[in-house]
């Protein structure tokens, strides 16, 4: 799509190395397109056709720019012919541009300064997007793809697949959410905003160290739709352990709030993951709809033990478009120039100061890990 409407915006058929790389097999590290993968695959036309049908060799650097606006183009967005148009990036992509600028120095930028940071776009679902100088391999994570998000630089991608939507999916499956929700609209509040301030309210009732404290003994492992990564296997599922028989407002808070920390416990595991095969990551820059959500950003912060800068205006991924455009018309002469002046002020979430946090946790984590491994122990079972 993002390659489609820059076509649609010049009528040219240029591609981007972000799209072609993530989504269709390009290697620029390899010199472009593969030949033997195509044919042991099965599909040596796309060989014999010289890939046109994947934009053949017209493929372009991010920020390349590939002409002004065509005139029809121009009369259908009410803009002069004379705005220059840059080669595409997919959306998640320009996040991480917009979000990885939160790590640079904006006197004296430095491509390493992006090295330590991952990119959190947290929606329905969630990427996880790290940057580095030199390729690291993971197994079970997307990449490396040279050239990928930030010229000069090798992205790893990882993520998962349901994350908003699992939280959704949990609150509104439960018979009080009917009756939250008319509370909800009547105090013009969200749910989550109820279930938040009673999460707080039970924490404090109950006189807890903490408000995670309330999810000792309550366990759930998230991957309702598959793991993305860094496992890979799709054919995962949920597991939820510690429900009792109330229906409560009490118990709903509490399964929410499990669900938050599983939610940021799986990026603790991917953090864990790549950071195991050679990945350097120390904080968190994050965008998207949960971002919203304070408590959900104080518990991701405990539960990786990073700092987490959320930008203060919310529009990332139009932010990445931003510097991928000005380096496209000239305006910066880098991407590192570019995501240094246009860095965006930040709100900046740090882990709690309370040592029983992180040991709380670190237990948490191995409760998590082993409901994975478990899962897989009783499919072997039964298969047997």
């Amino acid at each position: 799509l993002s390659d489609f409407l820059a076509y649609r915006c010049t009528g040219k058929d240029v591609r981007s190395k972000c799209s072609v790389t993530c989504k269709t097999t390009y290697c620029d590290h390899l010199g472009g397109w593969m030949d033997d993968f195509f044919q042991n695959v099965g599909l040596q036309d796309i060989v014999d056709n010289g890939y046109s049908a994947l934009g053949g060799r017209n493929i372009v650097e991010i920020g390349y720019g590939i002409g002004n606006l065509c005139p029809n183009a121009a009369i259908e967005l009410g803009l002069p012919e004379s705005v220059c148009v840059s080669s595409s990036i997919i959306d998640a992509h320009a996040g991480g541009v917009g979000l990885l600028g939160c790590a640079v120095d904006r006197k004296n930028p430095q491509i390493e300064q992006i090295e330590s940071s991952m990119a959190l776009i947290l929606g329905t679902s969630a990427c996880h997007m790290v940057c580095s100088k030199e390729a690291v391999h993971v197994t079970g994570v997307w990449g490396p793809y040279q050239n990928a998000m930030v010229p000069g630089m090798w992205l790893t991608e990882g993520g998962q697949s349901a994350t908003g939507s699992l939280i959704d999916h949990i609150v509104q499956s439960h018979s009080l959410f009917p009756t939250l929700k008319a509370q909800a609209d009547q105090q013009g509040r969200s749910v989550f905003s109820l279930l938040n301030d009673h999460v707080h309210h039970l924490a404090a009732e109950r006189n807890l160290e903490f408000v995670a404290e309330l999810v000792r003994d309550v366990h759930v492992y998230p991957d309702f739709h598959g793991n993305r990564s860094p496992i890979a296997d799709p054919t995962l599922k949920e597991i939820i352990s510690g429900l009792s028989l109330s229906s409560t407002t009490d118990e709903l808070s509490i399964i929410y709030l499990s669900t938050l920390c599983a939610t940021a416990l799986t990026t603790r595991h991917i953090i864990h993951h790549i950071n195991a095969a050679g990945h350097h990551v120390s904080q968190l820059a994050a965008t998207g709809g949960l971002c919203k959500n304070e408590l959900f950003l104080q518990i991701i912060a405990d539960v990786t033990n990073c700092d987490v800068f959320v930008p203060i205006e919310d529009h990332s991924v139009l932010l990445g478009c931003a510097v991928i455009a000005s380096v496209a018309c000239g305006h910066n002469k880098s991407f590192l120039a570019a995501m240094a002046s246009m860095a965006p002020a930040t709100h900046r979430v740090t882990p709690s100061a309370i040592p029983n946090v992180r040991k709380f946790f670190d237990k948490k984590f191995r409760v998590f890990r082993l409901m994975s491994s478990q899962q897989l122990e009783y499919r072997k079972m039964m298969a047997d």
